[in-house]
């Protein structure tokens, strides 16, 4: 009896090769696939737009989350020359802009916009969930569904 591989070669064996063949082939291919993975993940980091701004800024390392605005990003043309203020504590009422709300005292809002520049004049998805971890960028954290399930 002949046992037929799932590998690209197509090749034949009898069962009592299977095993040692499967193992070996199995390591090598597990191999090249977590390589593939890996260039594939390098590849959207290079995508994924940062902030430069963010070292001079400490206001995008704030432990903190916002209240959740809105469960899908927004599209927002930015110009290099210009600096903008990402509403992190989700009570703007131009979103996803701060307005400066978080200074009203009765709010008590502990949590301050994030300054941020680009690079390149061009259209940005601005995170709007304001649960992301690439401040103030969408990195598709609202997709979760508990961010589904708070914005009806």
């Amino acid at each position: 009896m002949l046992v037929r591989l799932s590998t690209y070669s197509g090749e034949y064996l009898a069962p009592t090769l299977f095993k040692h063949f499967f193992w070996k082939n199995y390591a090598r291919e597990t191999k090249v696939l977590f390589s593939i993975c890996n260039i594939l993940k390098k590849k959207n980091e290079d995508l994924m737009p940062k902030n430069p701004a963010a070292e001079f800024n400490s206001a995008s390392q704030q432990s903190g989350n916002g209240f959740i605005y809105d469960k899908k990003p927004f599209k927002m043309i930015c110009k290099t020359s210009k600096e903008y203020y990402w509403c992190l504590c989700g009570r703007s009422k131009r979103q996803p802009l701060c307005d400066g709300t978080h200074k009203n005292p009765q709010m008590n809002i502990k949590l301050k916009p994030v300054k941020f520049t680009v690079t390149e004049s061009k259209e940005y998805w601005l995170c709007n969930c304001k649960q992301t971890s690439n401040r103030p960028f969408c990195d598709g954290t609202h997709k979760r569904e508990d961010i589904q399930a708070a914005v009806k």
